[in-house]
């Protein structure tokens, strides 16, 4: 699941990489475009955020995922250790 988030984080990032490069770019290699270097570099901006919020869950949802594996091998390890314990 995370590695959903982080591929997405990826994309984003990538996007607002291209926009930050687009704000550089002179409008006269632009038709059809906006030529408005700030709307560019909002964009470029919002991208950015939208990625490192991305990743961010990305990266709460690989640290419950291993708390949740870790805590349900624990519990298997102490049933283990109990049925062992009987017998």
């Amino acid at each position: 699941m995370s590695r959903n988030f982080y591929i997405l984080a990826a994309t984003l990032a990538f996007f607002a990489l291209l926009s930050a490069g687009m704000s550089l770019v002179p409008s006269g290699f632009q038709p059809g475009l906006p030529a408005n270097a700030s709307l560019w570099r909002t964009v470029a901006l919002f991208l950015l955020l939208f990625g490192l919020i991305s990743a961010f869950i990305g990266v709460m949802t690989h640290l419950f995922e291993q708390v949740d594996r870790r805590n349900e091998e624990a519990r298997l390890a102490a049933r283990r250790k109990r049925r062992d314990n009987r017998e």
